[in-house]
């Protein structure tokens, strides 16, 4: 017999594929719902060999105000920069900060690392290779400790709740 972990072996990604499909197809009928439905179940099955060690959500309620804080930190960040970027470039003050990391996950880690990358004016350079360290590079960084405090509390803490692979 067959367990649900073999037809639904992510069932948070194809929850998110099947919102993402309809938002996609903007229209909500019998059809697409079908079809979203289909590729949440196919996408995943075709990618579970990708996913050897698939990570544990321990709180999606914390996921979800995650996915909210960046997102919101994206659009915040795009004004700063373009403001940063329109103004006199003398006010910049980029540099590369070595961040110490706690998270020990490598998925947790990608997330963070991917996290910073996606919010305009820093960007995830490399990480070290025994993985306690990332390299980031900041358009414009006055205090790096500050900066390592920001990226600590907002993104990192958060993550460390959400992925219990992550817990020490």
């Amino acid at each position: 017999m067959m367990s649900r972990r073999h037809w639904l072996p992510h069932p948070w990604l194809s929850l998110l594929l099947l919102i993402i499909w309809q938002l996609l197809v903007n229209q909500l009928s019998l059809g697409s719902l079908l079809l979203g439905l289909l590729l949440a179940l196919l996408i995943p099955q075709l990618t579970r060999v990708f996913w050897p060690n698939p990570p544990t959500l321990y709180r999606p309620g914390v996921l979800a105000g995650f996915m909210l804080r960046v997102l919101g930190d994206i659009v915040i960040a795009n004004f700063q920069v373009a403001r940063m970027v329109l103004g006199p470039n003398a006010r910049l003050r980029p540099a590369f900060v070595v961040y110490p990391l706690e998270l020990r996950d490598e998925f947790a880690i990608s997330v963070l690392a991917n996290t910073i990358s996606l919010t305009p004016g820093t960007v995830s350079a490399d990480i070290s290779d025994d993985h306690r360290s990332l390299l980031i590079h900041g358009l414009d960084v006055p205090d790096a400790q500050e900066l390592i405090d920001v990226i600590k509390q907002r993104y990192e803490k958060p993550l460390m709740e959400i992925f219990e692979c992550s817990r020490t």
